[in-house]
């Protein structure tokens, strides 16, 4: 480096961003494919009962599935890639010399954040986008060739699809997307205005519509009412299948405009799913910030010579990664299943670790 002259990134830094890259991206590709080796050795069998293509199989499923692998494991493997490079460095008084020639411990820090931050911008555009397109080619081919498809078994079905409508259906087949004994009443008020009967109501993905047949449409206003039958006609009732089926709902396959769609679509409706797709959203938005906390706890930890040299620091930072996975899900539970506000169970877990990383922070070699 010249003198006068100030780099945000020099060669040394770069040298170390090319390290834990490397190492980051050969751990999780060798994670996964163990992984995905294990998968098909489980489901060869009905692979093979359903006759699915090999094609489909390696591009419609598996190269589908790695990226969810790749994000799900990528906070444990990552800090395992820190503590190895800074481990690394460590064994061969790299950091030493680093300290030694003047550079302070903070700015020795910035290629580790500045890969921290390359990697979750990358988790974030996984979780938000990415996988969950990606997650509806995977279930199309499981419904295809491993799963069978799941056959709707809740009865008198209720759902507020505005906020003046009421649907109803009996029961409903979602392998014809087909309602029995529907109802829609609209209120004004507190009283009906509008109620259609139908003896069934079938979903047209071909037109995007419902379709009613055997219907009664009675309109009430005020002392006069006035009733219409008829043998089919559609209707728009802002919903699809997926809505009646309460056990098929998937977050997973919504993008971060989808899950805010959703979010408003189902507080209108008055269901108990807001909470969960609330924290879903936040964990994608929030939990790639785990990835700067646990890199500066990994080089903390690692940055000192120990007698069980790097098989200990990777011991004691791999504790530290799992305990930190373990808050983020018992958190996660007291919002699903308890009172707790989803924003605050996603960050709770974070500020408790940030808190652990400032501390080692202030006990690093200096």
């Amino acid at each position: 480096m010249k003198k006068g002259k100030s780099y945000f990134l020099n060669r040394l830094d770069w040298y170390i961003i090319g390290k834990i890259l490397s190492t980051f991206v050969v751990a999780i590709l060798l994670i996964v494919l163990i992984i995905v080796i294990i998968d098909l050795s489980q489901k060869i069998d009905d692979f093979i009962d359903h006759r699915a293509p090999l094609k489909a199989i390696v591009f419609d499923y598996y190269l589908n599935l790695a990226p969810f692998y790749v994000n799900t494991l990528g906070h444990l493997f990552f800090f395992i890639s820190i503590v190895y490079v800074t481990s690394r460095l460590t064994s061969r008084c790299e950091i030493v010399s680093i300290l030694a020639s003047g550079i302070s411990f903070r700015r020795m820090l910035r290629p580790f954040i500045f890969s921290s931050i390359i990697v979750g911008l990358f988790g974030l555009y996984l979780a938000n986008f990415l996988i969950p397109q990606l997650n509806v080619k995977k279930y199309d081919f499981e419904a295809k060739y491993y799963r069978n498809t799941y056959v709707n078994l809740q009865y008198n079905i209720h759902i507020q699809n505005a906020k003046d409508k009421q649907v109803y259906v009996q029961r409903f087949d979602n392998v014809t997307s087909c309602g029995f004994l529907f109802t829609q009443e609209t209120f004004k008020g507190n009283k009906i205005v509008e109620k259609i009967t139908a003896n069934t109501i079938t979903y047209d993905s071909v037109k995007d519509n419902w379709m009613m047949r055997d219907y009664t449409i009675r309109t009430i206003d005020g002392k006069k009412e006035s009733l219409t039958k008829g043998f089919e006609m559609p209707i728009d009732i802002k919903l699809r299948p997926l809505d009646f089926n309460m056990k098929l709902f998937k977050v997973d396959v919504l993008d971060f405009n989808g899950i805010n769609k959703t979010i408003e679509r189902e507080r209108m409706k008055g269901t108990n799913k807001v909470p969960n797709l609330m924290l879903e959203k936040y964990q994608r938005l929030l939990n790639p910030i785990a990835y700067i906390i646990l890199t500066v706890i990994g080089v903390t930890l690692s940055c000192k010579k120990k007698r069980g040299g790097m098989g200990l620091n990777l011991a004691s930072g791999i504790g530290l990664a799992f305990s930190l996975i373990l808050v983020m899900k018992v958190t996660a539970t007291w919002a699903t299943n308890g009172n707790m506000p989803p924003l605050l169970s996603v960050v709770i877990p974070l500020i408790l670790y940030t808190i652990i990383a400032i501390w080692l922070l202030i006990k690093a070699p200096k």
